[in-house]
């Protein structure tokens, strides 16, 4: 499969390195200096791109892949208010888009467990819920988009929860996010509830790049030939 990089800082180059493991090969490498070379992406030279970009570069380089036929497996985060206008552009287009927070299949296992834990600890009033996530200190956006994934995935079960705030709250509807950056931390992220009594906590942690590196390749594998948006619930079954 010929796989154009979109975004070619330190996720970029271990994305590149698995892809050529796994038997692929790269048509374009485009960065800041290479920005130029992304009117050349088209499918006759391109199956999927893997964009790991900016913020603000993110839609652009969505855009420009479906209006010429290339699949795209997106990871950048901090610009998703766009992400409806992408999604139904995709389907207009008959492209194919491929979204998530995190492509790392432990995260999206955690993605799941969260949800089912909130279900639970919904019912016991005497605990209060929070969330920490600690990135790196190049990671630009906070809180993460991992972490809002886990905001928005608890409060689809607490009705109690209609907004996450990134700092601490003692307001009863607003759920607490403290984002921490710190060099060299690929991601940890936890969800805490507490009572005077005890603690229960939860706790995803990344040990490198690898992860999402390697579920971003999955994905374009899954991707290629495939028409409409989709996520990693759809990859991988487990919602």
């Amino acid at each position: 499969m010929k796989i154009a990089l979109i975004g070619y800082g330190k996720m970029g180059k271990t994305i590149e390195r698995i892809a050529l493991e796994r038997g692929h090969t790269i048509s374009y490498k485009i960065d800041v200096h290479s920005k130029e070379d992304l009117k050349l992406i088209n499918k006759s030279n391109t199956d999927v791109a893997i964009e790991f970009s900016q913020p603000e570069s993110a839609f652009t380089n969505i855009s420009h892949c479906i209006d010429n036929g290339v699949a795209v497996v997106c990871g950048t985060t901090g610009w998703l208010k766009k992400k409806p206008i992408i999604d139904e552009y995709c389907r207009q287009g008959n492209g194919a888009f491929f979204y998530a927070s995190n492509y790392s299949i432990g995260v999206n296992i955690f993605f799941h467990l969260n949800k089912l834990l909130a279900g639970i600890m919904k019912k016991f009033n005497d605990y209060q819920v929070e969330m920490e996530e600690i990135h790196h200190t190049e990671k630009l956006d906070a809180p993460s988009g991992t972490a809002i994934t886990l905001a928005e995935g608890l409060m689809s079960q607490y009705p109690t929860k209609n907004k996450w705030v990134n700092n601490p709250t003692d307001n009863e509807n607003e759920l607490s996010i403290i984002s921490k950056r710190i060099d060299q931390v690929p991601g940890t992220h936890t969800v805490q509830y507490q009572s005077s009594i005890d603690s229960i906590e939860i706790k995803h942690t990344a040990h490198s790049r690898e992860g999402f590196a390697t579920g971003a390749v999955m994905a374009a594998e899954w991707l290629k030939g495939r028409t409409g948006v989709f996520g990693m619930n759809d990859m991988l079954k487990i919602n």
